[in-house]
């Protein structure tokens, strides 16, 4: 059966959609079989993101009108045979999709995958509990700034009224140049400030903007950077991505100045 874990924010625009694809894609990397389902029935863009838009047929709320069934509703990954894409409607108004109808789309799907990542709605209104109420884990994304932290701070707080079973929390776009010149908060003090299990450190890096609808380079650090985080998920481990390593010494210190200079 497979873990549901959702991915949330308290923020909008802190990138959770793009941790939620590219995370998905590291699992399948790994031989995990993984569903990606798109529960935010206002921007609804799960499938833009994978690159798999123009393959969608029928979506959750298809499945949900009873036009199709789930099994249908399911896009497979351009490049990974075990990744897919349950991806989600547009509506002016989704009051009246409930938590128990998308639960039980999830519990048809889930024997047949190891993972099924919920794409949550950013804040805390009635999609982010329609999401976590259907997940045993969660995964909160946050960004290291003072309005991501402060609403990730809120958010954990509903969050752990559910109970689930594990949160991590992920820190997004962190700079490493930054990070040297106490610019930016280490996510060690992120994980400290919201009292949560750090997962997963990820870097800002242009090749998550470029890659877009498509794989991540593999020599990108942010590929390295998903590749541990869906291992410590995966395999319980505990390393976290160094994003200050191109920073440290003499020559970190003339990047550094390059950095800002740009």
């Amino acid at each position: 059966m497979a873990r549901k874990i959702v991915v949330t924010s308290g923020k909008g625009g802190v990138g959770k959609t793009t941790v939620t694809a590219n995370l998905g894609a590291a699992l399948a990397a790994l031989g995990a079989r993984v569903a990606l389902l798109d529960t935010d029935f206002g921007l609804n863009n799960l499938d833009v993101v994978m690159g798999v838009e123009n393959k969608v047929v029928y979506d959750l709320l298809d499945i949900l009108e009873g036009r199709c069934r789930a099994k249908q509703a399911l896009v497979q990954d351009n490049t990974r045979k075990n990744l897919f894409v349950l991806p989600s409607g547009s509506v002016k108004s989704s009051s009246q999709i409930t938590g128990q109808q998308i639960k039980l789309i999830i519990e048809g799907i889930a024997p047949l995958f190891d993972y099924v990542l919920i794409d949550c709605p950013a804040g805390i209104d009635v999609g982010f509990h329609r999401a976590v109420s259907c997940a045993d884990e969660a995964i909160v994304v946050a960004t290291p700034t003072l309005p991501s932290l402060r609403d990730a701070d809120k958010v954990l707080t509903v969050l752990k009224s559910y109970k689930p079973d594990f949160i991590g929390l992920v820190v997004n776009r962190a700079r490493g140049d930054l990070i040297m010149s106490d610019k930016m908060m280490m996510p060690a003090d992120i994980q400290s400030l919201l009292k949560t299990e750090l997962l997963g450190v990820l870097p800002e890096e242009d090749a998550v903007f470029l890659s877009s609808g498509k794989a991540l380079p593999k020599r990108s650090d942010s590929y390295t950077a998903y590749k541990i985080l869906a291992a410590n998920l995966h395999k319980h481990t505990k390393k976290i991505f160094d994003v200050t390593y191109k920073y440290s010494g003499f020559f970190g210190s003339i990047r550094r100045s390059i950095k800002r200079s740009i």
